[in-house]
């Protein structure tokens, strides 16, 4: 026999969060694309980049990958895009949602204007948004305007996930930690130092092809990572 329960009484941001996610899995037709991608050169960047710096003033690997996501996204815009009830809208500006956990929820705010922004621009930005999104002072804007999601829960034992879309946007990047990984290179076993990503997409407005595409994007920028670490524009 079972002791007794007690009823759950939900914050008004955890039952906003249940009536959103809820009515995205109901109205779009979720699809999902992985890939791996190699960290070790991104990461020997970044550890040079941050060499010599104060703790706070240091890149974040979610820094990298806003920055990844935000060039990814000039060269495929669909993905890049909101709904505006049935007409769907490429935006020109890359706002990049980034998830960050609440005591009481999860908040994606965005990290406004990534496509125009370096990689400490960036990495700034996002240090003062996850600072302002606790304290509850978002900007009207910053709440409501973004493009495209990144979530990663790399700072987590988490290999992989899929992330449901936030809606009216059309596309969500979920990613894991980076892990230790044997592959072969010219008929040798290496280690190497792996990132997966997935893809969550709406099939009404890109298919699996340009998901693809996108990740493909993602990849090549990881793995070659020179137009992370230069100047915007």
């Amino acid at each position: 026999m079972s002791g007794e329960g007690r009823p759950v009484v939900f914050t008004p941001m955890r039952a906003a969060i249940g009536r959103r996610m809820t009515r995205s899995k109901q109205s779009i037709p979720h699809f999902y694309v992985s890939m791996e991608m190699e960290m070790d050169s991104l990461l020997t960047a970044l550890a040079g980049r941050n060499a010599g710096r104060a703790k706070e003033a240091r890149v974040s690997v979610t820094a990298c990958l806003v920055r990844v996501v935000a060039l990814a996204l000039g060269k495929h815009p669909a993905f890049n895009a909101v709904w505006k009830g049935d007409v769907l809208e490429e935006k020109s500006q890359a706002n990049i949602g980034v998830a960050i956990a609440l005591d009481d929820g999860l908040i994606a705010p965005a990290l406004l204007d990534c496509g125009a922004r370096d990689i400490d621009d960036i990495a700034g930005g996002l240090a003062d948004l996850v600072v302002r999104a606790r304290a509850d002072k978002l900007r009207s804007s910053e709440v409501s305007d973004a493009t495209f999601t990144l979530s990663n829960l790399g700072m987590f034992a988490v290999s992989r996930f899929t992330a449901i879309i936030t809606p009216p946007q059309v596309a969500i990047l979920a990613t894991g930690r980076v892990i230790a990984r044997p592959v072969v290179r010219d008929g040798q076993m290496v280690v190497r130092q792996v990132l997966e990503a997935t893809l969550s997409a709406d099939h009404r407005a890109v298919d699996g092809a340009g998901a693809a595409c996108l990740l493909e994007t993602c990849k090549e920028l990881i793995e070659a990572p020179g137009p992370i670490f230069a100047p915007a524009g």
